[in-house]
């Protein structure tokens, strides 16, 4: 199951971690590999663990890995067995985990992987082991018991999509009404029934105040109002529509710039936020000559940015797209004699950021991603290993359009196209020597591996 069951590092930020189906679950292990008591069980019934560094928000979880309590080694990631792929992105739109799943054919539950403390970071290794009699017995291996069902003829709630149900609403259910202590390592099994959602949850009551826990004080991120698809808390003073990154990394932080790479303006980032359909106008700090323009948009539906001609007319897209929560980058360039202007249509909120060709990322040994995204190559002839997941369905476009840059100061008006194709596949493609700029286009996740030739 997967294309691979090796560890990697991710790193220790707020990860959205999906499997495109909305059964996924998180378990929170101690050193003993179980879970310490109710609380530490993450799913649709019960989203938000104490601390709240685990949260589930719809087809998604929220992994706040550098908020996780020490006493958690382990976050397992488990649900019903389903064909796809699960993916992690971190707040700077990279996709850090892209793991292919393959359904077992005798398993109702699967753990797809797990998150593991190591030398003081954190890894991610794919498991993908099934349980043939479902969720009940995938979290009975790990110190939850899961009671028997009661002969009562009552309303069911479900405890874990698409596994388990209780009773709820009659005299019978009132176990499941208030959740049971919390046990610590090598106190014993859980009960399932302390986890199912309570009906009548005052307002503002998380599960972890349900089960005698108070979550731990947080400081609130845009990467994580974004996740949890609320609006970010802006302060009194601040206008609505003032240039404050969402899914991006804050605006003064430092960007690396790739060393020897001398195609395109340095200047200082260009940042701005919306709702809706809006046209953008960059101002003065971004001079001509090619751009890199990174992108967010929150939640689902139709989202496209278009560069404006000097008839202000639509261009060729940059963007679009309907993936879900979509982060991407690509290259336009900023004209001569006036300033760059990008039509934007969206059903929600996004944010645009506009920087050097030189911020993004660069090709070297293997990379993940999810969608569009601009890279720069700076070494010799080589082997590229393209691996396309597909999408939601299945299918899918991928494709990559290559810019010799060596010795331009403009974007090559035919770029050859290296890859064009429908569905996933598993391709090697041929590139010449850098510098290149490589406009790659997927709609779903990939990877990419580079291997010089000679």
């Amino acid at each position: 199951m997967g294309h691979t069951s090796e560890s990697s590092w991710v790193p220790s930020v707020t990860l959205l971690v999906g499997v495109g189906n909305e059964g996924i679950s998180a378990l929170l292990l101690g050193a003993d590999g179980r879970v310490r008591g109710d609380a530490d069980m993450v799913f649709e019934g019960q989203p938000v663990h104490p601390s709240g560094a685990v949260r589930h928000t719809k087809q998604s979880l929220s992994l706040a890995l550098h908020e996780v309590e020490p006493e958690v080694e382990r976050i397992v990631i488990a649900g019903p067995a389903l064909s796809g792929s699960l993916a992690a992105m971190a707040p700077d739109r990279q996709v850090v985990v892209a793991w292919l799943i393959a359904r077992p054919d005798d398993a109702k539950a699967v753990v797809f992987g797990e998150f593991f403390r190591e030398s003081g970071g954190w890894k991610f290794t794919g498991i993908g082991k099934g349980y043939a009699s479902g969720l009940a017995e995938l979290v009975t291996a790990y110190g939850v018991e899961v009671a028997e069902e009661e002969p009562v003829a009552a309303p069911t709630e479900r405890v874990f999509p698409g596994a388990l149900e209780k009773p709820v609403g009659g005299p019978a259910s009132a176990p499941a009404a208030s959740a049971s202590p919390v046990a610590g390592p090598g106190h014993g099994p859980v009960p399932l029934t302390g986890v199912v959602k309570v009906p009548g949850r005052a307002s503002g009551q998380g599960p972890g105040q349900a089960s005698g826990r108070t979550p731990s004080p947080r400081a609130e991120s845009p990467w994580q109002a974004l996740a949890d698809g609320r609006e970010q808390a802006r302060p009194a003073e601040e206008p609505v529509g003032s240039p404050v990154p969402t899914a991006f990394p804050p605006a003064e932080r430092s960007y690396g710039l790739v060393g020897g790479w001398e195609f395109g303006p340095l200047f200082e980032p260009f940042t701005v936020t919306g709702d809706g359909d809006q046209v953008v106008t960059v101002d003065g700090r971004v001079p001509p000559g090619p751009v890199l323009v990174e992108t967010a948009h929150e939640g689902e539906g139709y989202f496209a940015v278009f560069p404006l001609d000097r008839r202000n007319k639509d261009g060729e897209y940059l963007f679009s797209t309907t993936l879900p929560h979509f982060t991407g980058s690509s290259v336009t360039p900023a004209p001569e004699g006036r300033a760059l202007r990008l039509r934007v249509r969206s059903y929600n909120r996004w944010a645009l950021r506009v920087k050097p060709v030189a911020a993004a990322r660069r090709l070297d040994g293997t990379l993940r991603g999810y969608g569009a995204e601009a890279l720069l190559y700076t070494g010799g002839a080589a082997d590229l290993r393209v691996r396309f997941e597909g999408n939601e369905d299945g299918g899918g476009y991928v494709g990559m359009w290559c810019h010799e840059v060596a010795g331009h100061t403009a974007l090559t008006p035919d770029p050859t196209l290296v890859l064009s194709d429908t569905d996933p596949l598993d391709h090697t493609v041929p590139l010449p020597p850098g510098p290149l700029l490589l406009l790659f286009r997927a709609d779903g996740p990939w990877t990419l591996s580079v291997k010089e030739i000679g």
